[in-house]
């Protein structure tokens, strides 16, 4: 070990060439007690890298495995699809499988976007509360104007409108956009920007001001994108005949539904706002599969599960997802095992990212289901002592 400071290579002129890659394969082999076998080792181009990655290494190999038919009886997604799923948890795709085998046979899983919107959050600070308020009432009458200058800075970037919270001498204020099939964070971010310069050129009343000030919460869950939305907003639902339950998981609706009433209660106590059981395995797999931003499965991961018993028996299951940041173009979609996996499920490319979320909120019922009747049926740890195990 030495004092000096050991920098991973880099090659300022060709970064992503051979001789660089290799410097740093040799480099972490030298300094480290890792082969590199199976990092080093990859069918990709680096040259498609550049804005995805810097200090290209290698890959980071995930399996995965496609499940379905998946049925979905949405707007935008209709019909069959297989899904793919990266992940090292075993059980996981053997159970959302079963899940989609069970709604399969209810004509699949009914999906609905209700709301489309991504913030930029700046917060604006005054000398006191009346110079605030006073700003915000500015603020209303040129929001037409600020919105044609935010738009300026985007082709695919529309401004819904500006959301209003003031606290003491502070604005905070939540840029609504639509995104095209962008996830949107970069395109808001400029968007609100250049709107910001344009505020604080004609208010010199603000004191400070933050491009970002944490009231959009990117990449974490929070209370205000569980009520007001954060990427899309998605439904999933179904109705589930309880002979169809006992047929396929050994357990009874009835069961289903007392065990759901515990878990909400449970969430409830323990201050969760996800009252679901599981969505962040399906978001997650579905994520690194198809190119998504993993980071986001923190807030992309929130739901609402929402049951009826019916009076013949019949459970009544949905799910709402209200913040699920996903993208069809651009960021890691257009990478080669990325688009692939989105190309499985037709969803790569331009006009096809309310399909998208339609697709990943169908595949999270889908688990909730699953889950919920080996729970009920006593068979939940039986079935991970079968297929999720990989040690003698």
């Amino acid at each position: 070990m030495t004092d000096q400071r050991q920098a991973v290579p880099r090659d300022r002129d060709d970064d992503f060439g051979p001789a660089a890659i290799a410097a740093r394969q040799a480099f972490l082999r030298e300094q480290t007690a890792s082969p590199l076998e199976h990092v080093a080792h990859h069918s990709i181009d680096p040259a498609a890298l550049p804005g995805n990655i810097e200090s290209f290494t290698g890959v980071a190999q995930v399996p995965i495995g496609v499940v379905g038919p998946l049925r979905v009886d949405g707007e935008h997604a209709r019909g069959d699809f297989y899904v793919p799923l990266a992940t090292t948890e075993g059980t996981l795709a053997a159970s959302y499988g079963r899940g989609m085998r069970i709604l399969h046979e209810v004509g699949g899983v009914k999906t609905t976007v209700i709301d489309d919107r991504m913030q930029r959050a700046p917060a604006f600070q005054f000398d006191d509360a009346r110079d605030a308020r006073d700003f915000g009432l500015w603020l209303r009458k040129h929001e037409d104007e600020i919105r044609a200058v935010a738009e300026a800075t985007t082709r695919s970037g529309r401004l819904i409108e500006i959301e209003q919270y003031q606290s003491g001498a502070i604005v905070y204020c939540r840029f609504d956009y639509t995104t095209g099939d962008a996830a949107g964070q970069n395109l808001t971010g400029k968007a609100t920007e250049a709107a910001c310069r344009w505020i604080l050129e004609r208010h010199p009343q603000v004191r400070f001001h933050v491009l970002e000030a944490n009231f959009a919460t990117d990449k974490k869950a929070s209370q205000i994108n569980t009520l007001k939305t954060r990427g899309k907003r998605v439904v999933a639902e179904a109705t589930i005949p309880n002979a169809l339950v006992e047929r396929m998981t050994r357990a009874t609706t009835r069961q289903m539904y007392r065990s759901r009433q515990l878990a909400t209660h449970a969430g409830l106590m323990s201050g969760s706002i996800n009252n679901g059981s599981h969505s962040a395995n399906g978001v997650t797999a579905l994520f690194i599969a198809c190119g998504q931003d993993v980071a986001n499965v923190a807030e992309s991961s929130t739901a609402l599960v929402y049951t009826e018993l019916r009076e013949n028996d019949d459970y009544y299951f949905s799910i709402t997802i209200p913040s699920l940041i996903v993208a069809t173009y651009g960021g890691g979609t257009g990478l080669p095992t990325q688009r692939e996996c989105l190309e499985l499920l037709g969803c790569y490319g331009a006009g096809k990212v309310r399909k998208f979320a339609e697709i990943v909120a169908a595949t999270v019922l889908c688990g909730e289901i699953s889950l919920a009747s080996a729970v009920a049926a006593g068979e939940w740890v039986d079935a991970h002592d079968q297929h999720g195990r990989n040690r003698p």
